[in-house]
């Protein structure tokens, strides 16, 4: 085990935390999306919308300027006040816990800064991570925003823009973490490249993932291992059909759903045997370290696909919120131990 860390324990630990509640905003953003509470607050106020509503009056105006939304009118008309509530917890908490994030970075790295405890190496990894969690969020309101006008729920292009920016910061923090804890300097580095193969098409599949969540694409085939009695969709097989104009307007016709569920399975299949053969290629090559990342990676793809499984052939006119948070979750990490195994087969400590 190595003790010769260039970084403190202190700040190990506060990086470990900030990796932690990264991985807490994703799947607060899922329970966000899965429940419906995205749309709930239509204002972005960085000072006082930490606090929630208070009085009666106060969750009274909150309510009424929910009802301007098509959400309410197209679909939650029957909303009293404590469903507002319910929804309206849920995205206050992912916005508050982005602001926790924030001074949970923010003010122990003024301090480790100005106290000399980080170098300038640590300082722009950790101002790439800033960069990008500021990116995610201001993407993540033109989300918002497209929801607030004549459509009753976000856009699903631009809901996959907001979780693949998600997905680069928690990738970026994975980065700093290997760096601080000195994943690397191993003599199997040439074996690093099927694992990065692996990473890009785990990172296509999570594109994926993303329009799934915003097009609803698991509610249109609730079966497996077929969809719905077929191989393959009918609407696939025209070839009429394969044109941008049924990919932007998935609401209204079958094909973009269908498109993107179809592909996500079978990406999945894929990622199950890519992992499978870096398991068996890889096991008997690489030292210690790795080897964990290596059996973490295995691990969790079997976990993910049967947990995508299960959320399939329990959708009922939604998809169950625990099964879905939980299949999101274990993609997330599925993908962070596929980055950790990486960097710990890197020839040089950067």
């Amino acid at each position: 085990m190595k003790t010769d860390y260039k970084y403190s324990k202190l700040i190990r630990n506060w990086l470990i935390l900030g990796l932690l509640m990264l991985i807490g905003q994703v799947v607060l953003g899922g329970i966000t999306r899965l429940t419906g509470s995205g749309l709930s607050i239509t204002r972005w106020d960085v000072i006082t919308g930490v606090i929630p509503p208070l009085s009666a009056q106060e969750w009274s105006d909150a309510f009424d300027l929910y009802k301007q939304t098509p959400q309410f009118h197209k679909l939650n008309s029957a909303f009293n006040l404590g469903d507002f509530k319910f929804i309206y917890f849920w995205e206050y908490f992912h916005r508050l816990w982005v602001r926790s994030l924030g001074f949970i970075f923010l003010i122990p790295f003024i301090i480790f800064l100005l106290k000399r405890k980080i170098d300038f190496y640590l300082v722009k990894r950790l101002i790439i991570v800033v960069l990008l969690t500021i990116l995610t969020a201001s993407a993540g309101w033109i989300m918002v925003q497209s929801g607030l006008v004549n459509r009753p729920w976000v856009n699903a292009y631009k809901l996959t823009i907001h979780f693949m920016l998600a997905l680069l910061v928690v990738a970026a923090m994975v980065k700093t973490v290997a760096d601080v804890y000195n994943f690397g300097g191993s003599k199997s580095y040439k074996l690093r490249s099927v694992v990065t193969f692996i990473i890009g098409v785990t990172f296509i599949q999570m594109i994926f993932a993303g329009l799934m969540s915003g097009m609803k694409a698991g509610l249109y085939y609730p079966s497996w291992p077929d969809m719905n009695g077929e191989l393959m969709p009918a609407v696939l097989l025209n070839k009429e059909n394969w044109t941008w104009a049924n990919m932007v307007n998935y609401d209204s016709y079958l094909f973009a759903p269908a498109f993107i569920q179809f592909t996500h399975r079978i990406l999945a299949y894929l990622l199950v045997f890519l992992t499978f053969y870096m398991f068996f290629d890889l096991r008997k090559k690489i030292k210690v370290q790795p080897k964990k990342w290596l059996n973490m990676s295995l691990f969790l793809v079997i976990v993910q696909v049967v947990l995508g499984i299960l959320t399939v052939l329990n959708v009922e006119g939604k998809i169950p919120l625990f099964l879905g948070v939980s299949h999101q979750l274990v993609g997330l990490l599925y993908f962070m131990s596929l980055l950790f195994l990486s960097y710990s087969l890197r020839k040089n400590i950067v």
